[in-house]
């Protein structure tokens, strides 16, 4: 169900969503968070439809901001609540003219009580991310850096103003990829990487990250390639003493691990969604020390070319 509140206030919100409650029962109860989105400059349709998806591991408030076209000082909003929101509830605030660039101002009156913040930024990276207003008032900063022009440019913004909480999902979507390595790294008799070489989609926040971390982690060299053809990281090797480590997924679904003394085996290797990656970053609050660590290293190393 979609509510229609034109020409609204926040006070006016919160009054149709406990009457929204009341008419809905438990439904939208057990949230564990809210869960802010900047849209601005993004899709936020798509970014609405991928904090749904996420909310059924993670119920919570959304609150959306996406701001009008219109010249007039007015705040427009949708309430969604039922098939249309997930296992969540969804405010979507459409300010428009003087309205626009009080993000705090709409938000804090709608946040949930007690209850953690997280903002996302679905697109646009601000380079402020901890002077943000909306940053401010937030537990957990996610960005995506994926599709950026300058990805390099960006991650730097993002390490000189790192706070802990923040995190980017082209970290996120490492995460098996980190773990895979660490493990094929523990079968080998000496552990020690010379060399890495990474290849995978150009303009790749992801391999700059895991350059980075690869560098900061093992002191190994590092070489990357790109191709246009392919959308994510598609290949990594890592030289040892014992032979090559390598993990290749050429169709983006599967991959093939070998290893030094030890049969071809493959394992599932999906590309990661959005969706998996936003879920993925809900179900932690803590802050993302070795993701700070990591835009550290970047930061420093940014004269070796990667």
């Amino acid at each position: 169900m979609i509510i229609e509140l034109p020409h609204t206030t926040t006070g006016a919100i919160n009054k149709r969503l406990i009457d929204s409650r009341k008419e809905g029962g438990v439904i939208t109860l057990a949230r564990v968070m809210t869960l802010v989105i900047d849209a601005t400059g993004a899709d936020a349709e798509q970014a609405i439809a991928t904090a749904n998806v996420a909310s059924r591991e993670h119920p919570c408030r959304i609150i959306v901001i996406a701001p009008g076209t219109a010249s007039e000082a007015r705040l427009d909003a949708e309430i969604r609540v039922g098939g249309d929101a997930g296992a969540s509830e969804v405010v979507v605030l459409r300010p428009c003219g003087d309205q626009i660039g009080h993000d705090d101002t709409l938000v804090t009156p709608l946040l949930l009580p007690d209850a953690p913040i997280v903002v996302w930024w679905p697109a646009g990276v601000p380079s402020d991310l901890g002077k943000r207003s909306l940053g401010r008032m937030a537990q957990r900063r996610i960005t995506d850096t994926k599709g950026e022009d300058d990805p390099a440019g960006v991650l730097l913004g993002l390490a000189h103003c790192y706070r802990p909480g923040d995190t980017d999902l082209a970290w996120t979507r490492l995460t098996r990829w980190r773990a895979l390595m660490a493990a094929a790294l523990d079968q080998v008799k000496v552990p020690e990487v010379t060399l890495a070489r990474l290849h995978g989609d150009t303009n790749s926040p992801s391999i700059l990250l895991l350059g980075a971390w690869l560098r900061s982690t093992l002191g190994c060299e590092i070489e990357a390639t790109y191709d246009d053809s392919v959308a994510a990281l598609e290949n990594v090797v890592l030289e040892t003493p014992s032979g090559s480590i390598e993990i290749s997924r050429p169709d983006g679904h599967n991959a093939t691990i070998r290893q030094p003394g030890q049969p071809d085996h493959q394992i599932a290797l999906p590309a990661r969604s959005l969706e998996e990656a936003l879920a993925e970053e809900l179900r932690r609050l803590d802050a993302d020390a070795v993701y700070g660590e990591v835009l550290a290293a970047f930061a420093e190393d940014t004269a070796v070319p990667l």
